[in-house]
């Protein structure tokens, strides 16, 4: 099994990318249609609908499976290199992918809810909670680069960090559209 790491490594790396992509793409899609029900008919109508079938492709075409496939080619990396599991930037690691799963059950709750034209969350909620793949992403990419849980104040900064620059961002954008809604 050894001789098929680096294709499993390869498999692995492009399920996680096109997972990610979902997880930062779903949010956008709900922020549309949470939009798109404010809107007067026909509008509102025309557009929740196809954003809910562009919704229900990107999560069931290409966001679960990818999960999935992320996830059993974990398992046969980890199967193949158990002496990972010993090493503690793997911990920290498997920590993140927890969190990312948590992340990813809770956008297929709000998914069922919109489906359902149930708005519990606004847009601007929605524009941060877009951002938690993100956060996620940054500590996972830079744990499985750099091996190491030693740096956990430098990590820690370094998220809050970019958790302070996302909100910033967002508070910009948001002034931004206020004063032009059409941005």
């Amino acid at each position: 099994m050894i001789e098929y790491y680096n294709y499993i490594k390869a498999l692995h790396l492009i399920f996680v990318t096109t997972w990610f992509a979902g997880l930062f793409y779903i949010p956008r899609l709900f922020i549309y249609q949470i939009e798109a029900s404010e809107k007067p008919q026909p509008d509102r109508e025309i557009l929740t609908e196809q954003l809910k079938l562009m919704t229900r492709r990107l999560w069931f075409i290409i966001t679960w499976p990818s999960a999935v496939l992320t996830t059993l080619t974990a398992v046969l990396l980890l199967w193949i290199s158990p002496g990972w599991l010993q090493q503690g930037w793997m911990h920290v690691k498997l920590f993140f992918v927890l969190l990312l799963f948590a992340y990813h059950w809770k956008c297929h709750l709000m998914f069922r809810e919109l489906q359902q034209d149930k708005y519990r969350y606004s847009s601007s909620f929605m524009r941060i909670w877009n951002e938690g793949a993100t956060i996620i992403l940054f500590a996972v990419v830079f744990l499985v680069i750099l091996k190491s849980a030693i740096d956990w104040m430098f990590g820690l900064f370094g998220l809050l960090g970019l958790l302070v620059f996302l909100m910033l961002g967002i508070r910009l954008y948001k002034k931004i559209r206020d004063k032009n809604p059409e941005a």
